[in-house]
């Protein structure tokens, strides 16, 4: 497949003068590809989503995404391609608690113009999927964390994304709710689903992801397509 996400020469910095967030990154995923970004904190990673999914603006550079240059779309475009093309999951979640699990899941489908009877089919297959078919009509505070996070994983499903960008979607989570996410997640990289994960975690990383590309000081400093395990990934390596 073609390459779903293009950075070339990406720079950020949020004041002159500033070190940058972002140094001349430039990289490339492949359509079906899962890729964990691993580093320490402040070395970019959440900057490097965030301009993966129009949500900021490099100060230099482009960014691609599905064949589209999102670092010059308006916010309200920017706004439309995420419903179109991105699906989003993040460590706090991030669902409406005044909406039930169903109605959360089926929002974006919503907001995306997708005629009722399909976004509700889709939404019915997807809470079937994650296992939380029976939560359907419970509001999210009457969950779990592991439970919430899987209503939050159908919702950045259910338009059929292109990308799916994962910001530490274990990290709110205890360690038998993380291990359950995680198998989530590798399930839907084995179907062939394009996945960027930001990860503090080895486990995840290696569970997930196909590839590792690790962030230092806003740079690119390794980027391994090999076969991975938690201990070549482990903090030390970094």
């Amino acid at each position: 497949m073609g390459a779903v996400v293009q950075l070339s020469k990406v720079s950020k910095r949020y004041t002159d003068g500033e070190t940058a967030a972002l140094d001349g990154i430039s990289l490339e995923i492949a359509g079906g590809e899962a890729v964990a970004v691993m580093g320490p904190s402040g070395s970019g990673k959440s900057t490097l989503l965030n301009m993966i999914a129009g949500l900021d603006r490099p100060t230099s550079g482009s960014v691609t995404v599905a064949g589209e240059r999102v670092d010059q779309l308006s916010e309200a475009a920017a706004a439309h391609f995420r419903r179109q093309h991105i699906g989003m999951v993040f460590q706090f979640f991030n669902l409406l608690e005044d909406l039930t699990v169903a109605d959360n899941v089926l929002l974006p489908a919503q907001l995306a113009g997708v005629p009722r009877a399909e976004a509700r089919a889709r939404t019915d297959e997807l809470l079937e999927a994650v296992g939380i078919t029976r939560h359907r009509d419970a509001y999210p505070a009457r969950l779990s964390g592991g439970e919430r996070q899987r209503v939050a994983i159908a919702r950045a499903l259910v338009n059929r994304p292109t990308l799916v960008l994962a910001d530490e979607p274990t990290g709110a989570l205890d360690s038998a709710a993380g291990e359950e996410v995680r198998d989530l997640l590798a399930d839907m990289t084995r179907s062939g689903q394009s996945l960027l994960l930001v990860t503090h975690n080895p486990d995840l990383a290696a569970s997930c992801a196909s590839r590792v590309i690790r962030l230092a000081d806003g740079r690119v400093v390794a980027d391994s397509p090999e076969t991975l395990s938690p201990e070549t990934l482990s903090p030390e390596t970094l």
